[in-house]
């Protein structure tokens, strides 16, 4: 038994990890790798997976970078059995037909800019269209929650709850190779302790090896609660001095939950009459697909929507979907809070709004998510003097303001507690290896797991190959 790392080897995107046992081969993910257009592009083109000799694949959630490729896996002639929780099915039905769209978008956009001299960009070729989406979704097999079934030769899968997205997994694959036994556990993206919406992670129970997230392994979130008040201050500041606050958000949990804090702070009489636009064909649908879904959800939300209040919506909120209704958001000359995808600002409407609002210091831009490397995201945060959007540079003059305790990875405490409480369910954890997280994270968490007595931590590079 092996395991080929892939993608989100010390970086956090681009999720792919290849289990080889003596019987199968199993894929755990199958995401795009996000960055800059140029690097994003070749790397994406390529999927290093050997369709042929892949048994089955188990995708941990709906966000792209961890379910992305599945059309271009199909389009290659994989057709196999592709395992995830029921609303990560239905998430995926939604974001990958909008990953196709989003890429045909932005491929003839950009391409007519470059005919009319108006961008130095290479021309672009969508990944996938939208005939792949339907077929990797024709491919999905639904499993509850606490179920375990048989996936492949010699392998059976039980998914539990991340608390990371909706239908978010910690996938547990018992391998029996010829009477010698190994249960393997990939957290996927674990989430947070008391978020609001979702439920708290669960801990997986007698784990041998541990395959676990590190993006946040070198620090600390802040309380939700406190971030409500960091909130609460921007929203006012901003809206003194007349200007627009847009939220970069991932269309998944990021945007229902900036939504919820909103809302929470509306009925606490704690934000300025602002309009509220998330303005996201996509977050549209995906904040469909939670109301299905109550049993993801924790007990406090349960309770509103058993009291007939929705946690999503509320007076000055308002969903946008057509083209129309969100260029009329920029045209506005009014203070407004503009919520839209996508999250790194490396696609889709944000990208208006930012060329629309970046050049007046009015205006703020808040970050409430993790920027990759080289993304237009990560610039942002660095308060680059300049900012290249859609192949034009411009002048960032908006303030800048990061809120990262809104984000749904664990963190250092939240990860070190995870491996302690896996090892003692049980006592046979012997091995965990980091993913989705940079070299710096890793190291300082690898330290800190060490102190804990964990004495086998390893974080693969992309291309290396571990025998368990």
């Amino acid at each position: 038994m092996e395991i080929e790392f892939i993608g989100a080897a010390r970086t956090v995107t681009g999720s792919k990890h290849l289990v080889r046992t003596k019987h199968a081969n199993v894929l755990l993910d199958c995401g795009l790798f996000q960055g800059p257009r140029r690097e994003s592009n070749e790397r994406n083109r390529e999927l290093g997976v050997d369709v042929r000799g892949l048994s089955a694949v188990v995708l941990s959630h709906a966000h792209i970078d961890h379910s992305g490729a599945l059309p271009m896996l199909v389009k290659a002639g994989f057709d196999g059995s592709i395992f995830c929780t029921p609303a990560t099915r239905d998430l995926c039905a939604a974001m990958l037909a909008d990953a196709a769209a989003i890429q045909n978008s932005d491929a003839r956009f950009i391409n007519k800019q470059i005919d009319r001299g108006q961008s130095d960009m290479e021309r672009v070729e969508p990944l996938y269209e939208e005939k792949d989406v339907l077929r990797a979704l024709e491919l999905m097999i639904s499993v509850p929650y606490h179920r375990r079934l048989a996936i492949a030769p010699g392998v059976e899968l039980t998914f539990l709850d991340a608390g990371h997205v909706l239908g978010s997994a910690i996938t547990s694959l018992d391998v029996d190779e010829d009477g010698k036994k190994t249960r393997l556990v990939f957290t996927g993206d674990l989430g947070r302790k008391k978020m609001p919406i979702l439920r708290d992670p669960e801990c997986p129970p007698g784990a041998d090896v541990l395959l676990m997230e590190s993006t946040y392994g070198d620090r600390l979130h802040a309380p939700i609660e406190e971030m409500d008040d960091k909130l609460a201050e921007v929203l006012e500041r901003v809206y003194r001095r007349g200007g627009k606050v847009i939220i970069p958000s991932f269309a998944l949990e990021r945007a229902q939950e900036i939504v919820f804090s909103i809302r929470s702070l509306r009925r606490q009489n704690r934000m300025p009459p602002m309009p509220v636009y998330v303005d996201s064909p996509l977050t549209v649908q995906i904040t469909d697909v939670f109301k299905l879904h109550p049993e993801c959800f924790d007990t406090e939300t349960r309770a509103l929507l058993g009291g007939r209040e929705s946690p999503f919506e509320f007076e000055q909120l308002r969903y946008v979907s057509s083209k129309e209704d969100s260029k009329a958001i920029d045209a506005d000359g009014h203070p407004a809070i503009v919520i839209s995808a996508s999250g790194m600002c490396e696609a889709g409407r944000v990208l208006h709004h930012l060329k629309a609002t970046i050049e007046d210091p009015k205006n703020a831009v808040l970050i409430v998510g993790f920027q990759a490397p080289h993304t237009l995201g990560r610039r942002i945060v660095e308060r680059r003097q300049r900012v290249k959007i859609f192949g034009v540079e411009r002048d960032l003059r908006a303030e800048v303001v990061v809120l990262n305790g809104f984000s749904a990875h664990a963190d250092q405490k939240d990860l070190v507690e995870f491996v302690q409480g896996a090892r003692d369910q049980g006592g046979r954890l012997r091995r965990v290896i980091l993913v989705h997280g940079e070299p710096q994270p890793q190291k300082a968490l690898t330290k800190l797991l060490e102190g804990a007595g964990i004495r086998d931590v390893q974080s693969p590079a992309a291309g290396d190959v571990l025998p368990l």
